[in-house]
Formats: structure tokens, C-alpha cells, sequence
């Protein structure tokens, strides 16, 4: 089940670095330790507004809200507008650990709201969350996501953390043929994180212990019959696992999936080297940006893969910060029909690229 297919075309797409659009400001203690990973969206009146995890002392993120800057077309900088989440409920702090962290958000039109995906740092540490927003503004949360039981899986996602969670923009139909919203999501199989001595438990059917990309979906019926339904996550699959020298150690999802002619266009980071206790900050790994095409009317299947990266930490500002060495893209947005992608760089600022068509 876990075999990955080596031999698929690659991807005609191609990352061009821009730079820097923006930076810890000085004085601010909300970005002692960091702005990076944004969502992003636009707003009502047309401007495009990041959304960063800005990280406090001790490791404490809050999501904020910044206006971009654009000049002659293209993303220079930004102008901050404030918080917009903090992490005030209980199941989002813990003792000596908090954080509402790394949001993606997919404006989803068959619900009139921007969906952002988010990881609750709280007891037992990362949980993915959801929260709604019209505006970009306000957020009503929506809570934790549960997932239902597999029998054919033997395995309850819900013992597991779970990150790098973004939701595709538009209803596709299931593998079982049911409309559905479907969402992309980072199981994390080693139960000692959370009680020591447990160990990898692996479901049915896998065979490979690396953090992968997993696809889950939610039937339209029931989100139409109640928004909460969009936390209860159903038909879980394996979607694609490392493959390639530059994700050798794992692989999680990047921006919401974009809808190009050669199907469903996926942003990914590749990771490379050891990683120590999972919540610490890494200094032994390298993070690289990827690509994955799936199918336009199954997006449970992988039609192209990039064998080497788009984008990989080069600059001083992506090979050295809080966490060295790391591209990770986060956000899509089209200006003037031109795509730009933004990511976290070194776990410390957040660049902007050119994403084209090659």
C-alpha cells in the first residue's frame, strides 16, 4: 500500500525566488522568536492580507493578520492589522507549552467562508483545528477534528498528532462515488510522543514508519446539515510518502491544492536529515519545497511528482533562524494572474516566490 511509484512524469512547474516580505519587528514581544508559515486570503475589498504565526517568548504562536504590500505587481512587504487568534482555549495550552500555530486557509465558494486549518499545541501537544471566518477577521472556531473508525485501517487516527492539514477548494466525489469536501493531513505514527514507551503503531496495510501526505474526506450532506460536520474526517487513504533524496525523512502538504489543466497542483515540503523529539526545534534536518500533481476528478491519485526541488534553503535567511535550513510554503495567492507562493524561511521570516509554468 505504501509503494511509491518512482517512474511518474514530473511536474512543469518551477519556484523563482523573490524575497523577503516579512520580518520579526523590532520591539514587537508577539515576534520575539519569529514571524513564518502564513495562510493567506483576500479579503472583502480586494486585498490580498497574510495570516503569520507570530511566535512570543517560550515558543507561544499566535495567528495575526497583515495587509501585502504589492509594487508593479509583485509582494514587497506588509502592514500589520493585529492578531486575529490566540490561543485562549484550554485544549490549545498546555503546562509549559501553547500555541494556535502554521494555518492554511482555502476559501471554499459552496460554503461562502475562508476554512483555516490550524495546530492546537495544547495537554498532549499538536492537534489539528478548525476554525470559519467571512472576512478574514473574525474566526469562530469550529474545534478539534475527530476521525472516524476504519475497520479496514485497524487503527483510531484520533490516538495520533496531526499536522500540515488543508482543505482542497472545491467538493470532489469520494472513492466511494459520494460528494464530499476533501482535506489533506500529516498523521504522525509514534505514540511514545505522547506515552513513553509506546512506540510506532502503523495501520493496516502500511509498511513505511515516515511521516506522509494522507487524504480524508467529509460528505457534502453533512456539512450542509450542520458547518460542524467539516470536523469529522472519513474515508482515510494514503495519498503519497518520501520518494525522492530530497524527502528521504518525510513529507507534509503545503498550501491549499490548486486547480491547474493538468489537474490538482499540490505544494509539499520534503525533509531531509535527523529529527530529534518531534516538538523541539530541529537543527539537524534540511527542508525543501516540492511538487505533486494529482488526478482533477480523483485526487486520491498521484499523476506527477518533482524528483528534485523547486526550492531549497539557499539564502542567508532560509539557512539560518530559529529552526536552520528551512523552506516550507504555506500560501498561494494570483496577482495580476501571476501565482506567488509564500513560506516560512529558517522557521524565522517569510519569503515570497513566482510560482510558473515551465
Amino acid at each position: 500500500m505504501t509503494a511509491i511509484d518512482t517512474t511518474l512524469p514530473t511536474v512543469p512547474y518551477r519556484l523563482t525566488r523573490i524575497g523577503v516580505v516579512m520580518a520579526p519587528e523590532p520591539g514587537n514581544p508577539l515576534e520575539v522568536e519569529g514571524v513564518l508559515n502564513p495562510a493567506s486570503g483576500r479579503g472583502a475589498d480586494g486585498e490580498i492580507y497574510l495570516l503569520p504565526r507570530l511566535v512570543a517568548a517560550g515558543n507561544v504562536s499566535r495567528i495575526g493578520l497583515a495587509r501585502v504590500l504589492v509594487e508593479d505587481g509583485v509582494p514587497v512587504g506588509v502592514e500589520r492589522q493585529g492578531v486575529v487568534l490566540e490561543p485562549d482555549r484550554s485544549w490549545e495550552r498546555g503546562i509549559g507549552n501553547a500555541g494556535v500555530e502554521d494555518p492554511r486557509i482555502t476559501w471554499m465558494a459552496d460554503l461562502g467562508l475562508h476554512v483555516m486549518t490550524y495546530v492546537a499545541y495544547g495537554p498532549l501537544g499538536p492537534r489539528t483545528a478548525l476554525a470559519v471566518s467571512e472576512d478574514l477577521r473574525e474566526w469562530r472556531r469550529l474545534g478539534p477534528v475527530l476521525f472516524t473508525y476504519d475497520d479496514e485501517l485497524d487503527i483510531d487516527l484520533n490516538l495520533f498528532h496531526n499536522k500540515d492539514a488543508v482543505f482542497f477548494p472545491e467538493t470532489v466525489l469520494a472513492p466511494d462515488g459520494v460528494r464530499c469536501f476533501a482535506v489533506l493531513h500529516r498523521p504522525m505514527w509514534d505514540l511514545s510522543e505522547t506515552k513513553a514507551d509506546q512506540g510506532i503503531i502503523l495501520p493496516a496495510g502500511i509498511d513505511d514508519p515516515r511521516q506522509s501526505i494522507w487524504i480524508s474526506y467529509i460528505p457534502v450532506e453533512a456539512v450542509t446539515a450542520d458547518l460542524s460536520g467539516l470536523c469529522l474526517w472519513s474515508r482515510h487513504r494514503f495519498l503519497a510518502g518520501p520518494a525522492y533524496p530530497f524527502e528521504v525523512t518525510k513529507i507534509g502538504g503545503g498550501p491549499a491544492p490548486v486547480r491547474v489543466p493538468e489537474g490538482w497542483l499540490l505544494l509539499h515540503h520534503g525533509v531531509t536529515g535527523h529529527i530529534e523529539h518531534a516538538f523541539d526545534h530541529q537543527q539537524n534536518v534540511n527542508y525543501s519545497a516540492g511538487a505533486i500533481l494529482l488526478d482533477a476528478d480523483d485526487p486520491s491519485i498521484v499523476i506527477a511528482r518533482t524528483p528534485e526541488p523547486l526550492l531549497q534553503a539557499e539564502t542567508e535567511d532560509e539557512r539560518g533562524g530559529i529552526v536552520p535550513n528551512v523552506v516550507f510554503p504555506t500560501a498561494i495567492e494570483t496577482i495580476d494572474g501571476v501565482r506567488y507562493v509564500f513560506y516560512g524561511m529558517a522557521d524565522s521570516k517569510i519569503g515570497v516566490a513566482r510560482l510558473d509554468h515551465t
